[in-house]
């Protein structure tokens, strides 16, 4: 029984105390400033991106037929410049105050909005009564959505309202519910803009200063590392997380994106480094995927255009939101691969790592999808734990726990290891 365990502990040793650290500092690194939230603005993909390289070459990873890049373009709306909102004297601060709408419109304007109840816009004919008006009166520029106290399905009721809205004239939605930002890859014609209730004043005038820039066809990049079998074996295993954020809200906010996604490219390059020092009999391939978060476009570009051939991929595992785990872990697409899943289970009751690997569904809702939707099996692995901070400021680094990092990267050892035989 102890020889059988002595491995085991061993390799957790070796994580613990080596890779961990590791972890650490590239998880940081990517979160910091100077990769302004891995976005559109100032290329803070593409410096993460050359990053991203330097540590697969580091490691010693290849590159895949003949490179480590595989290019492809997208539309983006971006706030590269001015972001300034007041009330009364005071300048709200991004992120905290407020958020501008992903598709939101440059505007530099004194807005002097009319107070739209709940009531009003859930009455279509009201609505486009009080539109009428305002547009008649004069003395409104704007409108101001007063959604704070809404339950959800008043809510689910007015979505895509304002964006509607937002077409005709500048829209405030005042609410009270937890920021999540986005990324658009087109632009309204107005701005629009979410305040939090507790800083707005219906009866006050709203200076805005917003600098959005709509970019066509930017140019992004997928990242490859390929580490080749001990011996020539015609089937891959894939490991695959996507390193690109929110980016900029203006000069002075950028979204640092540490759960999502760097704890997961962090984890992907730590996978390959183990994998290097311990080479299994098949091919492991590591994706870094872009443009993620702008619907998913770098990993549906690489199944249009693959670089190796899809049914060669014997099973890829997408790693996302892996900075925490107190919770366990989810595993999308569960049910549609039950003997996999059911053998990760059993590895970590056998090894007594987390406290639950909870299944889940097939979900368009990360890089695995597209693989799916090709006929790859695929499963996509996020931790679950107290930091709710996703698609916000407070995202960072400094809020990830890694708790449960080393039982993760564990269980993948083991299953990866399982699968190839």
């Amino acid at each position: 029984m102890f020889k059988s365990i002595l491995p085991f502990f061993l390799f957790c040793f070796q994580l613990t105390y080596g890779q961990i650290e590791e972890v650490r500092r590239i998880t940081q690194t990517l979160c910091s400033p100077a990769f302004h939230g891995r976005g559109y603005v100032n290329k803070g993909d593409s410096i993460a991106a050359e990053f991203i390289v330097s540590e697969f070459k580091k490691i010693g990873l290849k590159p895949l037929k003949k490179s480590y890049f595989q290019s492809f373009s997208l539309d983006v709306n971006t706030f590269p410049d001015q972001m300034s909102i007041e009330m009364g004297k005071k300048s709200l601060i991004p992120g905290v105050h407020y958020l501008v709408d992903p598709a939101s419109a440059s505007c530099n304007m004194v807005l002097k909005p009319k107070r739209i109840s709940v009531a009003t816009a859930l009455d279509e004919s009201k609505l486009t009564q009080e539109l009428m008006d305002l547009v008649k009166e004069g003395k409104y520029n704007s409108v101001a959505f007063d959604f704070a106290n809404l339950s959800p399905d008043k809510l689910k009721k007015l979505a895509g309202l304002t964006e509607t809205i937002a077409g005709i004239l500048p829209v405030i939605e005042v609410m009270d519910r937890k920021f999540t930002w986005s990324v658009a890859s087109e632009q309204l014609k107005f701005p629009l803009i979410q305040i939090q209730s507790n800083i707005f004043n219906f009866d006050q005038e709203v200076p805005v200063n917003i600098d959005a820039k709509l970019i066509q066809n930017y140019s992004s990049r997928n990242v490859f590392g390929y580490l080749p079998g001990k011996k020539k074996c015609g089937k891959t295993i894939v490991y695959s997380a996507h390193y690109d954020h929110l980016g900029r809200m203006g000069t002075e906010t950028y979204f640092p994106g540490g759960n999502d996604n760097a704890s997961g490219t962090a984890m992907l390059i730590s996978m390959a480094k183990y994998f290097k020092e311990n080479p299994v009999d098949y091919n492991i391939l590591f994706i870094a995927f872009a443009g993620e978060e702008a619907g998913l476009v770098g990993s549906h570009y690489f199944v249009e255009h693959p670089l190796i051939k899809l049914d060669k991929i014997a099973f890829l595992l997408n790693l996302d939101i892996m900075g925490s785990g107190e919770e366990g872990i989810t595993v999308v697409n569960a049910t549609l691969f039950e003997k996999e899943f059911k053998e990760l289970q059993k590895i970590n009751e056998e090894k007594q790592l987390l406290t639950v690997v909870k299944a889940r569904g097939p979900a368009a809702n990360s890089d695995h999808y597209w693989f799916t939707q090709k006929g790859v099996p695929a499963f996509f692995i996020y931790t679950m734990g107290p930091n709710k901070n996703y698609h916000d400021v407070y995202d960072t680094y400094e809020n990830l726990s890694f708790v449960e990092y080393t039982d993760i990267t564990s269980l993948l050892v083991e299953f990866t290891k399982r699968l190839g035989k």
